[in-house]
């Protein structure tokens, strides 16, 4: 979903908030009979429209903030599990233990799918599903475990610095898992927040864009269609924007 399809939705909205500017101008002479068509009403629907789309993005900003957090967590992990392979080759770590833990880190190294680069772009619409990053951010953690799995397990592998010891890499490695899992908490809300939107503006027959042709239809059938009442309402534009 694009940027130009968020518009879609705020275009919609705001529109319609001017049809009702019209007809209420039109006084009592504007009295349809059916219930979802009276100004009241409408002015529920623009309410609650307007506040669906604020929902939304005060959700895109979580997930924005999510994702940027999440990135800031993984930076460096690259760089730390290399400086762990050079502390563990300086232990009394036997060779094949230390090519296991080079097994590792390889995979950490291994570049990260090219969606994480763009996912951090936070001027784009959150993706309607989870790419494949989530993937090699779960690959990542998964392999950053194991090593400090085999780091437990090796005595000799006993550094001074704070942030190479043992229960630093594991409070890291709970910090990767934390970040991670919020992102995926961030985009369940923003989906949701975007259903309850769409289904504001665009369920059949109850949906803003339909009342809002059902609004104009009343207009003319009461008016005339080459009244200036229809003149002012049939140029006013609303669009069931593509999911």
């Amino acid at each position: 979903m694009n940027a130009t399809t968020e518009t879609g939705h705020a275009k919609n909205v705001a529109n319609f908030q001017n049809l009702i500017t019209f007809v209420n101008r039109y006084g009592t002479t504007y009295n349809p009979s059916k219930d979802t068509l009276k100004i009241p009403h409408l002015n529920t629907i623009a309410t609650n429209a307007q506040s669906n789309l604020s929902y939304v993005i005060d959700k895109h900003t979580d997930y924005s903030n999510a994702v940027t957090n999440r990135h800031s967590a993984f930076e460096n992990l690259k760089k730390l599990s290399t400086r762990i392979i050079n502390e563990l080759i300086i232990s009394e770590t036997p060779e094949e233990r230390i090519g296991e833990a080079k097994d590792f880190n390889r995979k950490i190294q291994e570049k990260i799918d090219g969606a994480i680069a763009q996912e951090t772009n936070t001027d784009q619409p959150a993706p309607s599903t989870i790419n494949t990053s989530l993937l090699s951010y779960d690959m990542q953690i998964h392999h950053f475990m194991g090593l400090i799995a085999l780091l437990k397990s090796e005595p000799g592998y006993k550094p001074n610095e704070g942030e190479l010891k043992i229960d630093t890499l594991i409070a890291r490695q709970n910090d990767l898992i934390a970040k991670n899992h919020a992102v995926l908490v961030a985009h369940s809300f923003i989906n949701s927040a975007r259903n309850e939107r769409n289904q504001m503006l665009y369920s059949d027959n109850h949906g803003l864009v339909d009342i809002a042709a059902e609004v104009k239809n009343y207009v003319k059938s009461v008016y005339g269609s080459s009244s200036p009442e229809f003149s002012e309402v049939k140029g006013i534009e609303f669009e069931k924007v593509k999911m």
